[in-house]
């Protein structure tokens, strides 16, 4: 049975920002759009009236779904939310999403569940991780999350570090007068770890659009920080993975990441989608614009999840688009839409 995609907006098929592809190599599932945490970037509140959506996609459905969007031509998969580890069944979602081929497996998390699902998940069949963490002082850990806890968040990177997955990375998220005499001792620590920094300037998406233009710390302040430990050299993109710019460290054994969606936006080459916990395809996250393929995903309709996938990739905006810095961005609610 054929379904009528319900379109959040008017497909306006325009020149794609990545003139090369006809379709997305990379989707984000957001599996669940429960957080247990608050960041101040992200949500007003810890009781922000936000209320879940309770028609969210079960295993079943993102299993149809990611199927559908491989056989289109997707072969990277991160898992996000909210907080995908709220998912009950998250470690079923990697199993079965890693049986369908995918070349890349990553999950983002804010780690506080991560101790106790690190080998599951690892066990499942998930590649990479990426956690949250804005801070190494308690405190200020609380403060900026409203409630979050540092030491569980630690004890989660440990167990990560412990199972062995192919890469573990932090996010930071760097706010002016809050966090960003953090930025050094992170890296130290991180490096001290294994692990790779990322440093975000924060971007004006929902909650963010209220601080962005006053709180932002952009790359090259950001870097000018690290200048002792890093190397003099450009800042690469890995090949195939995200928007992150890194750095070499002057002995070349570690490398720094920087995420610059203010002032320096990734628009260019996007070959990102987002699929949304209640199942609506985006492809910008500045963008409230998308297809809802839940009906589709339930029914296992992968002809009109092909369809929802083409419409929705129309909505791509043209060179002209400046990502999270356009004022459509300060409408987009992250926990809905998927981080």
């Amino acid at each position: 049975m054929a379904f009528a995609l319900p379109v959040l907006a008017t497909p306006t098929p325009a020149p794609s920002l990545v003139t090369e592809r006809t379709s997305p190599r990379s989707v984000r599932i957001s599996v669940t759009d429960r957080c247990d945490m608050a960041c101040v970037y992200c949500r007003p509140s810890l009781k922000d009236g936000y209320v879940p959506a309770e028609d969210r996609l079960d295993v079943d459905a993102w299993e149809k779904l990611v199927r559908a969007l491989v056989a289109q031509g997707v072969r990277r998969v991160r898992i996000t939310g909210g907080e995908p580890l709220l998912f009950r069944e998250i470690v079923e979602v990697v199993r079965r999403v890693r049986a369908l081929g995918v070349e890349d497996l990553a999950l983002t998390t804010n780690a506080s569940r991560l101790a106790a699902l690190a080998r599951p998940l690892r066990e499942a069949g998930l590649g990479r991780i990426n956690v949250s963490i804005d801070s190494l002082d308690p405190a200020r850990f609380r403060m900026i999350t409203r409630g979050g806890a540092l030491d569980e968040v630690l004890e989660g990177i440990d167990a990560a570090l412990a199972v062995g997955f192919d890469e573990v990375k932090t996010n930071t998220v760097v706010l002016r007068g809050r966090n960003d005499h953090e930025v050094e001792a992170i890296t130290e620590w991180a490096w001290s770890k294994g692990i790779v920094p990322r440093f975000i300037e924060v971007m004006g998406v929902g909650e963010g659009a209220k601080l962005f233009r006053t709180d932002v710390v952009g790359y090259h302040e950001m870097r000018a920080s690290l200048a002792r430990l890093l190397a003099d050299d450009g800042a690469r993109v890995d090949h195939d993975r995200g928007p992150a710019k890194y750095v070499r460290s002057r002995d070349g054994l570690h490398r720094v990441g920087f995420i610059t969606g203010t002032t320096d936006t990734f628009c260019d080459g996007c070959d990102r989608l987002r699929a949304s916990s209640t199942g609506v395809l985006r492809a910008c996250l500045s963008k409230n614009d998308g297809v809802d393929v839940s009906d589709a995903a339930r029914a296992d309709d992968a002809a009109a999840i092909a369809q929802g996938l083409s419409d929705a990739w129309a909505m791509k905006p043209d060179a002209s688009w400046k990502g999270c810095t356009e004022e459509t961005a300060s409408a987009v609610n992250m926990r809905a839409t998927g981080g």
